[in-house]
């Protein structure tokens, strides 16, 4: 049992140590030092009187104990309020040093030591044994109140932890000390299991340790392994002064150096990581407020672009309306020379407005404000409506535009008639810029499969082509072809991200094929013609509410 005692001695020195010296040197760290030196005193003393036991040294264990309950005090207060209360300062320390003076100098406290016991001793205790008892019971009943109040009171997360910590080291050890210490003797006459106490101060000092660490988690295996290497090497060190054998010197001494040389590898191995570790945790913060801020940013951009595209929507409708007012003639005859003019202004407005419509609902896909209002619809009148809009402009580049109809009426769609009819407007127009001659096809058809009736269209062009990479990643945002870059050098890359995003959003698909660079390209959606089917699950839903 001595040894244990010798051990715990050494540990809660190193612990102070360690802590002082990695964590950081301020007042808190110091006062804790200051704890973990006078615990080690306190407890190497504890070692000595088992081993040379005398009546004097028991007298002076009782003392430096009442000087470590104040301490610890002392520590707990500045930890708690970074001051130290006048309870502690005029009260209690003065106390402790009256009882150090008391016990290490007179009988009043212990008056003799009869024998050491496995756990203890025996010993007769004097006139204020029971005094002094009462005064280590009421310095961690302050202790624990004090934790508890603050625990209760404290807001922060962290700080919380460390208080509950100290609590619970601070905890154990009353428990342990009240009863070995306090009750035992009082009740049984006996100081037979009191080595118990130093087990107890040591769960206290560790516990108050880890929480003052708590929030350094690199540093607890940093101290953790230092501790561990430190404490093997004093252990054997110590085996090889007290053995008398010389055989167990030697054998000690080899296997001290061998733990002294693996041991500062282990140390060196430990704080390399964790100085990788610490750069790493650093990189990773610095990424995360970078992303945040990224994140500020991006938002503001859409907040913005969302504004600005609202204000321009309004005026470029008022100038398409009057553009179509005069080539109609509602402001009297306009001459042939003026027509051409108001025709190609009304084609670049249009081109315009479908570029504000385009910056819009990206800011509302990035925003997750997209809406849609979904409803039954006839895709043939929709892609006619988009055939004849962009007959002015193939007869300008002198483009072929032609529109393959389906046989028949087409089962009807559950589509968002503005943002669907947006999407075909983009594939169109960008068929009919990639393509310097030639032609552009439209083509909507019907197609069943086992799950029920798809609408397929598609618009077909012999311009400039794709490659195999190009197609990879075309319905990126901001993503344009190489070939395509070369023909029109004012395309931004949004219509086909939006056109996917949209696509995909009414339950269909969309994608792209071509032959290779110069070959020309199609480009596909198919979206299910779900609508009497949606149409029914409307009645039937409504029929049940209605029962």
């Amino acid at each position: 049992m001595s040894y244990v005692i010798l051990f715990f001695s050494v540990i809660n020195l190193l612990l102070g140590v360690l802590i002082f010296f990695r964590v950081g040197r301020d007042r808190k760290n110091l006062f804790f030092l200051l704890f973990a030196v006078a615990t080690s005193l306190w407890m190497f003393n504890n070692f000595y009187l088992r081993v040379e036991p005398t009546t004097t040294l028991l007298r002076l264990s009782y003392g430096i104990g009442a000087l470590v309950a104040s301490i610890g005090l002392v520590w707990v207060n500045y930890f708690l309020k970074k001051n130290i209360s006048n309870f502690v300062t005029y009260i209690a320390f003065p106390i402790s040093l009256l009882l150090f003076w008391i016990s290490s100098s007179s009988d009043l406290i212990i008056v003799s030591l009869k024998s050491i016991e496995t756990f203890g001793y025996e010993a007769e205790t004097g006139q204020l044994f029971q005094l002094y008892s009462l005064y280590i019971g009421a310095v961690v009943l302050a202790l624990l109140i004090m934790l508890i109040k603050n625990l209760v009171a404290e807001t922060d997360k962290l700080r919380k932890q460390q208080i509950f910590y100290v609590l619970i080291g601070t905890f154990i050890f009353s428990i342990v000390s009240i009863i070995v210490s306090f009750l035992v003797p009082v009740l049984l006459n006996t100081l037979s299991f009191t080595t118990f106490d130093n087990i107890g101060f040591s769960i206290f000092l560790g516990m108050i340790g880890y929480a003052i660490i708590r929030h350094q988690l690199f540093d607890i295996k940093v101290i953790a392994t230092e501790l561990l290497v430190f404490s093997l090497w004093i252990f054997l060190l110590i085996r090889i002064f007290l053995s008398d054998v010389l055989r167990d010197q030697i054998i000690d001494g080899g296997l001290l150096a061998l733990v002294i040389f693996f041991g500062i590898l282990l140390i060196r191995s430990v704080l390399k990581e964790v100085r990788l570790r610490e750069e790493i945790a650093k990189l990773a913060e610095d990424l995360r407020v970078a992303n945040a801020e990224l994140k500020k940013l991006d938002q503001m951009k859409s907040e913005f672009v969302s504004l600005a595209s609202h204000q321009l929507r309004t005026p470029l409708t008022v100038i398409k309306g009057y553009i179509s007012m005069i080539q109609e003639g509602s402001f009297g005859k306009v001459a042939d020379q003026l027509n051409d003019a108001l025709r190609k202004i009304y084609i670049s407005n249009e081109t315009l407005i479908n570029l504000v419509g385009d910056f819009l609902n990206l800011s509302r896909i990035e925003s997750g404000k997209m809406k849609y209002m979904f409803e039954p619809t006839q895709a043939e009148e929709m892609i006619q409506s988009v055939y004849e809009e962009f007959m002015e402009v193939v007869k300008e580049k002198k483009l072929e535009l032609r529109y393959e109809k389906p046989a028949g009426p087409l089962a009807k769609a559950m589509l968002d008639k503005d943002k669907f009819r947006q999407v075909i407007m983009n594939l169109v127009d960008n068929a009919i810029k990639y393509t310097p001659e030639g032609s552009v096809t439209l083509k909507l058809e019907e197609e069943k499969t086992e799950t029920g009736k798809n609408i397929l269209f598609s618009v077909s062009d012999s311009g400039v082509g794709m490659s195999t990479e190009d197609l990879a990643g075309i319905f990126k945002r901001f993503s344009r072809g190489e070939g395509g870059s070369k023909v029109n050098t004012n395309g931004l890359g949004l219509g086909l991200y939006l056109a996917k995003r949209i696509v995909t959003d009414h339950g269909g698909e969309i994608w792209a094929t071509s032959d290779g660079p110069g070959k020309g390209s199609t480009f596909w959606v198919r979206v299910p013609a779900r609508a009497e089917q949606v149409q029914k699950e409307k009645e039937v839903k409504e029929f049940v509410e209605k029962i």
